[in-house]
């Protein structure tokens, strides 16, 4: 990869990304979401991509590893070339959803043009992961912390908030957003998510084989998405309940 500034202009050749998604603009155009290693998400537009015969038409897909480069000093970039960098990865069936999902939170929680270089190995080792097909749940929960980390928002999982204690594999916590588990003694709270100190344990280490760890971390990790999403609406994730239901 390399960068040059003419003035405010800045020009970025052979940089590794990956789109995370497209819609039209103007008449033969695309604007293109995208996640590349050293300047993070990026805003692109694709002039004349959508033509029958330009050379980005059918490269700018979602799950192919690309070499972009791209010119600007605006929010919106100019892309100049994008090429196949390896082999599509190939996603499919639930998967393929659950990397939609992964590239929906990407573009909702990132700000534009700030760098996040673990970030993007981490995105880049869970699309391989889920389609290698393994266990969507695991990879999903992994890159979830993964992100809220990069963002600054690491979870404390190996100890009690309040007491300073280490997590008892047998005991039961609240986690209270922000802070971290806090022990909880008597009878269950209404409203208030109840999770197994194994449940803590595992996913401070990366283990998500347990059928109660799976379950637990899923509720915990949707609270806590929700609470950094705001107001904003992850679309991909009702398309997976709608599927699940089905």
């Amino acid at each position: 990869m390399s960068s040059n500034t003419a003035g405010d202009r800045v020009r970025v050749d052979g940089e590794p990304g990956l789109v995370l998604h497209t819609y039209p603009f103007r008449e033969s155009s695309l604007i293109v979401e995208a996640f590349t290693r050293q300047y993070g998400r990026v805003g692109l537009v694709a002039r004349g991509a959508r033509r029958p015969r330009s050379a980005l038409r059918g490269t700018l897909l979602a799950f192919q590893p690309l070499v972009l480069a791209w010119s600007g000093k605006s929010e919106l970039k100019t892309l100049h070339s994008a090429e196949w960098r390896t082999a599509p990865l190939q996603v499919r069936g639930r998967a393929l959803l659950c990397g939609f999902y992964l590239n929906e939170l990407l573009i909702k929680l990132l700000a534009r043009d700030a760098p996040h270089e673990g970030l993007f190995e981490a995105y880049l080792a869970a699309l391989g992961q889920l389609a290698q097909g393994q266990r969507v749940e695991a990879v999903l929960r992994s890159f979830e912390m993964a992100l809220l980390r990069e963002l600054g928002y690491a979870l404390p999982l190996d100890r009690d908030s309040r007491s300073g204690e280490a997590i008892a594999e047998e005991a039961r916590y609240v986690y209270v957003v922000e802070q971290g588990p806090v022990r909880v003694n008597g009878s269950p709270q209404e409203n208030r998510l109840e999770l197994q100190g194994r449940t803590l344990i595992d996913m401070q280490n990366g283990l998500f084989d347990d059928a109660l760890t799976l379950q637990q971390s899923k509720q915990l990790m949707r609270i806590l998405i929700n609470h950094y999403l705001g107001d904003q609406v992850l679309h991909t994730r009702q398309l997976l309940r709608d599927l699940a239901a089905f």
